[in-house]
This record gives structure tokens, sequence and C-alpha cells, in this order.
């Protein structure tokens, strides 16, 4: 992996950890987190629609029936994810499925990458996934409700599906990334309107006591994500995704230290494991 490659997927780690203790904080007791969702990806269609268009304005990509399959495709999975997601934050704490979901992608991925993309990762960045895998599984610890952990592991499955699927999409198909995204929040929040606008008084209440975090996971869950996009363009699936779970250190110590959810000593040393996987898939 590249220093730049690197280096995106790093920065994409921050923003990931960051919305996500975001989403986790929102709460959902009265279930309003679908409102939640469907409020930050249609503000993330609004807020991020200039950049698109300057994007798509500078590439000029080449939007035939292949590409359009692929960025109606991604928002499909991407909603499954978010949606799985957040009914995850409501059963289990985020130290709990942050760490399962984030886990249990990168090692599909990576399977997928090799089984069905084609790619060949060398022996380092093989183990280099497996010692990313093993510490976040030792991350998550004890998890005391099965409905999380189901709705976690769901999640990690729709992870590992959206990277193959999504990599296809910016590489071999050359969609711009941000034109890509972008167009997923479109579909994802045309999907959702539907249901969502019969509970509007909802709607309204959770803009007035959330807009603030509803605006900031607005710009950094696109923005996470189109920093992997443009990893994905020059760098393996196999490569990236396992790289990207570097956040699960970050998101240990936004439990331990932000949510207090303790364990201190044993998340942050998983956190190094994790670290170290990262610096073997970076030399391999």
């Amino acid at each position: 992996m590249t220093p730049l490659a690197l280096g995106l997927v790093l920065a994409a780690a921050c923003c990931h950890a960051a919305w996500n203790l975001l989403l986790k904080r929102s709460g959902d007791e009265d279930g309003s987190g679908v409102v939640f969702v469907w409020l930050f990806l249609t503000a993330s269609f609004v807020l991020w629609a200039p950049a698109a268009a300057i994007d798509a304005a500078i590439e000029r990509p080449h939007l035939g029936a292949a590409q359009l399959l692929f960025m109606g495709g991604s928002g499909v999975l991407h909603l499954a994810y978010f949606l799985l997601l957040q009914r995850g934050y409501r059963e289990g704490d985020l130290s709990v499925v942050y760490p399962l979901a984030r886990g249990t992608g990168p090692a599909l991925a990576l399977l997928g990458a090799i089984v069905i993309l084609g790619e060949r990762p060398s022996g380092v960045a093989i183990a280099g996934g497996i010692v990313v895998a093993l510490g976040i599984v030792s991350l998550s610890g004890g998890p005391r409700s099965a409905a999380a952990v189901g709705y976690a592991l769901a999640t990690g499955l729709f992870i590992a599906v959206y990277t193959l699927w999504d990599k296809h999409g910016v590489d071999a198909l050359a969609v711009p990334p941000i034109v890509y995204d972008w167009s997923g929040d479109l579909v994802r929040s045309t999907l959702l309107a539907p249901a969502v606008l019969r509970r509007r008084e909802q709607v309204r209440a959770v803009w007035v006591r959330r807009r603030r975090e509803v605006i900031a996971v607005a710009v950094l869950s696109p923005g996470a994500y189109v920093l992997v996009l443009f990893a994905l363009t020059f760098t393996p699936a196999s490569y990236v995704a396992p790289a990207r779970e570097v956040s699960i250190a970050l998101g240990a110590a936004l439990g331990v230290f932000v949510l207090g959810e303790g364990h201190a000593r044993r998340r942050l040393t998983a956190a190094g494991v994790i670290i170290a996987g990262v610096i073997a898939l970076a030399i391999g």
C-alpha cells in the first residue's frame, strides 16, 4: 500500500469513528433512529451536491447502464448497512457493535477480493489482515446482547459486500468517487422517504433536537467513504478494507474516554494489535 493510499484510509478512519460516536449518542429510545438516518442522508445529498457537480464537470464520466446499476445497487447496500448499524447501536454498546461490525467486514472483504476479484495480496498483507481481525475480535470481548451481536455481524456482512461492489464501480467502471457516493445518498434518501414522511412531527422534533449531529454525520460519513473510494481507485480492495479498521483503535478510545464504557487496558491493548496489523498491510 502506498503512503498516499494509507494516508487517505487513516483520514477516513478518523471521520468514520467520529460519525459512529455521533450516531450512537443520537439515541433511539423513542424509535426515532430511522428518522435520524433519513435526515442525515438527505442533508448529505444536499451538502455534497456542489462537490458532486464539480467532480462530474471535471471528470466527465461515462454513465451507461452498468455504471447506473452499480450506483443504484450501492445505494441499496449502504442503506441496509446504515439501518442495521443503527439498530445495533440501539441494542448494544459502541464498544461491542462497532468492533464486531468493522471486524467482520474486512475479513470477508479480504476473502472476497481474493476469490471474486482475483486479487493476490502478499503474504505480509494477508497476515496483517488476519492480525487486524484478531485484534478486533479481542477488543469486542464479552458481548451482553445477542441482538446487538446479530445486528453487528449482519452489518459486517454488508460492509464486505459493498466494499467489493464499490471497488468495481469506482475502479473498473471509472465512476468518480464523489459522484458515486452522492448518487447513493439520492437512492438511500428516496427509498426511506415514504416511510419517514408519514412521521412528520417526529421528523421536526428530531431535527430540532439533533440538527448539529445530523449535519456533522452528513459531512463526516460521506467524507470518510469518499476518501476510501479514492484509495480504491488505485489500491487493491484486499489492502484497503483491512487498513480501514484502524478506526477501531479510535472507536475504542472514544468508548473508553468519552462514553465511559470501561475496560480501558484490554481495549487499548487490542487497539495496538490492530495498528500492528495495519503496519503489516502498509509494508505488504
